[in-house]
């Protein structure tokens, strides 16, 4: 059996679980969310041991070097013998999910909105005829 030299970017990403599914990984290539050694990239484009990718995935900007290529999925426990996460800690505390302050909100306690209630905040979401 030969040793694979070259594999496909995309499918790399797949294998050592940056992305969820192969389609999500060339989707990203697509949309310029990951780059190889600071250039943008296709799906197709090969990868070989000791490129460094920087890969938008889950909110956060990850940067690893390829140790090893493969061409099917492994479990998470090996995944550190294909790459090295040279990510910084800084971009694992970002937040994954941006919180949103509610738009209008009335204080607690103070019944049902009178119907002039109704109408300023039917004008405030658009809702007045």
């Amino acid at each position: 059996m030969e040793a694979i030299s070259a594999v496909r970017a995309d499918r790399w990403l797949w294998a050592v679980r940056l992305y969820k599914t192969r389609s999500l990984a060339s989707a990203a290539c697509k949309a310029g969310h990951v780059r190889i050694n600071g250039q943008s990239c296709k799906p197709a484009r090969s990868v070989r041991p000791g490129d460094l990718f920087q890969a938008l995935a889950g909110g956060i900007n990850r940067t690893v070097k390829v140790l090893a290529v493969l061409e099917n999925r492994v479990g998470a426990k090996r995944v550190p013998d294909f790459l090295e996460d040279l990510t910084p800690p800084s971009e694992y505390e970002k937040p994954r999910e941006k919180t949103f302050a509610p738009i209008a909100q009335r204080p607690k306690g103070t019944g049902r909105p009178t119907k002039k209630d109704r109408r300023a905040l039917g004008s405030f979401f658009g809702l007045d005829e």
